[in-house]
């Protein structure tokens, strides 16, 4: 058996062909998990409507940018797929694309700030809550355009396998982000106590920071010249509608998939504070294996991407094959932890009299977090394969999966059971929970039979 792991490891397509590429991109997403968790964390501190008004209102932010957020981020694959096919004159125009993209969410950034108060208002959460969620969602909206940029940006590093870069840049956000989040919220340092409003205040410099970073490790002068990123800045029409055909499938299924879990955060909250404020802890801790297993995706899709730009389609499933391996050992020993000692991931948002006011809530997260150890080795398997098809370019397939699990499948039962039953919060799990296992059957099968290999987004 030890013998077999060593050939893995070594060989094309295996384990370390894989973690070279993912561990950083994992440790990338994995700090950002740890941002939102202390995020979350100070504000349960501050009060229990805070964090019951922080993630449905984050993720509604988050949501409303998908579309742009998803197309940018595909600049990726065509890094990957460029430098696999050593075309790296080509890799300079595709950022500028990529950057004028970004430059669009301006469009979207203001009707959604004008109109936070009529799309809160419609939810029906408390009155109390509706005044919080307006306020942390309009001052995201500053950063929006920045998040949407910083897509594109890490897209050239992690494109080209330099993802020991992106990695530091996201642990320097998040570095900033923590330490402005607890001044900003608590009022320390001679700052005014601003509760949520200073966690938002706090993304927005650090997002922004992140990207100023990024461009300049971009515009260095080897970059510059090796890869034509001065030379290669006017819009390129026949490119960016490439861009634009592959990678807004893409935006419209992060889209989608974020709508619909941003609505089954709206549904919970109509069952009352606590149920809000117990999912939001529940997913929060969940985040602490997500998001790496987000960074595993993104790796997957890089080695993907550059294995078909070289035209090795075999070495491309070999390595996603790998990754399914990396996956399941890394979130099945996280399973067991959630199952055996969840007090201890709990206890951070008992600190400081947390959730007090809320009786009962820690019981419930317990039992949430038993869901969530059962759902999420199909959600690490179920990205593991998305990255694979996105590295290929199979963005149409994966959109319209999209629409018909996440759109009909999750949203229209959760609808249905809320307003004709007298709803409880673990049916409302029992339903995400069977969404992601059938996400994760659906996206083995369209890998299993193979038609993504000869797929290319590059010319």
């Amino acid at each position: 058996m030890f013998n077999a792991f060593k050939t893995r490891w070594s060989e094309d397509g295996g384990y370390r062909e894989v973690l070279v590429i993912a561990v950083p991109l994992i440790l990338s997403t994995g700090a950002w998990s740890l941002l939102l968790f202390v995020d979350r964390m100070f504000l349960s501190w501050y009060s229990s409507e805070a964090i019951a008004a922080a993630m449905p209102a984050g993720m509604a932010s988050f949501a409303m940018m998908c579309l742009f957020i998803g197309t940018a981020a595909y600049v990726n694959t065509f890094v990957a797929q460029y430098f696999g096919a050593g075309e790296e004159e080509n890799i300079g125009a595709v950022i500028w694309q990529g950057i004028y993209f970004s430059c669009l969410s301006i469009f979207l950034v203001v009707p959604a700030y004008l109109l936070a108060e009529k799309f809160f208002a419609l939810v029906g959460h408390a009155q109390s809550l509706q005044l919080l969620e307006v306020d942390y969602f309009k001052l995201l909206m500053y950063s929006a355009v920045f998040v949407v940029l910083n897509n594109t940006l890490s897209s050239f590093f992690s494109g080209l396998g330099k993802t020991m870069v992106v990695m530091w840049v996201s642990i320097l956000i998040t570095v900033i982000n923590i330490i402005l989040d607890y001044i900003f919220i608590f009022g320390k340092l001679g700052f005014s106590e601003m509760g949520i409003r200073g966690a938002a205040t706090a993304t927005n410099i650090a997002v922004i920071t992140g990207s100023i970073v990024l461009l300049v490790l971009i515009f260095r002068r080897k970059n510059r010249d090796r890869f034509q990123l001065l030379s290669a800045w006017k819009f390129d029409k026949s490119l960016f509608n490439r861009l634009v055909y592959f990678g807004f499938p893409n935006g419209l299924r992060l889209f989608i998939d974020m709508s619909a879990f941003t609505a089954f955060l709206m549904f919970v909250g109509t069952l009352g504070t606590r149920e809000l404020a117990a999912s939001n802890i529940a997913f929060n801790i969940n985040a602490l294996s997500f998001l790496p297993m987000v960074g595993l995706m993104i790796g997957v899709a890089v080695v993907v991407g550059q294995r078909l730009g070289e035209n090795k389609p075999h070495l491309a499933e070999k390595a996603t094959w790998s990754a399914v391996h990396i996956a399941l050992a890394f979130f099945g020993a996280l399973a067991l932890l959630y199952l055996s000692i969840p007090e201890v991931f709990i206890y951070p948002f008992t600190l400081n009299d947390g959730l007090d006011d809320m009786q009962g809530s820690v019981e419930m997260i317990v039992v949430l977090l038993k869901f969530i150890a059962f759902f999420g080795m199909f959600d690490a398997l179920f990205l593991v394969f998305l990255g694979a098809l996105e590295g290929a370019g199979d963005t149409r397939f994966i959109m319209k999966m999209s629409f018909v699990i996440s759109g009909l499948l999750l949203i229209v039962p959760c609808y249905l059971y809320i307003k004709y039953f007298q709803a409880n919060i673990y049916v409302l799990w029992s339903i995400i929970t069977l969404n992601v296992i059938l996400y994760c059957l659906v996206f083995f099968m369209r890998f299993y039979k193979g038609p993504w290999k000869t797929m290319r987004v590059i010319d």
